[in-house]
């Protein structure tokens, strides 16, 4: 009778389709981020869509010109629709999450160390976009993309 403990596993007879299996599911759980965040941010760049009079006004009171709104449009549309695609994800990532940066300092600066009404952070939800971003950035789009990084 054999020991199972000293028994062969298919992986150890073929670390080739360990990896690859590794390699697939670490490229799924990227195309997934890639396909939540930036799909999610897509909803308030289409919102933007009907006018950028909110964002303006915020601008305005930083003391900082208008034409600066329609980079709105590059971080909540044209960057988002890149990162589902996977074209030019890690750039694409960094003008989100650069996007994501300025609407905490310009739009909850006066949030940064409050509580909102549940107890969760106020700003928990830009700042979750944010650092996603920077994750998407640092770890690539993955092998499921137009063009892989």
């Amino acid at each position: 009778m054999s020991d199972p403990s000293k028994q062969d596993t298919e992986n150890d007879r073929d670390p080739t389709a360990a990896s690859s299996r590794n390699s697939t599911l670490e490229d799924s759980g990227k195309l997934l981020l890639r396909l939540a965040v930036a799909g999610l941010m897509l909803f308030h760049g289409i919102a933007k869509l009907k006018g950028l009079d909110g964002i303006e006004k915020m601008l305005e009171g930083a003391g900082l010109p208008l034409f600066l709104a329609y980079g709105v449009y590059v971080g909540e549309l044209i960057a988002p629709l890149l990162m589902i695609v996977g074209f030019w994800t890690r750039i694409a990532s960094l003008v989100f999450a650069f996007n994501m940066l300025v609407a905490i300092l310009l739009g909850h600066g006066n949030e940064l160390l409050s509580l909102n009404q549940y107890g969760g952070w106020a700003i928990e939800l830009p700042m979750l976009f944010m650092l996603a971003a920077v994750s998407i950035a640092l770890i690539g789009s993955g092998r499921f993309a137009v063009k892989p990084s």
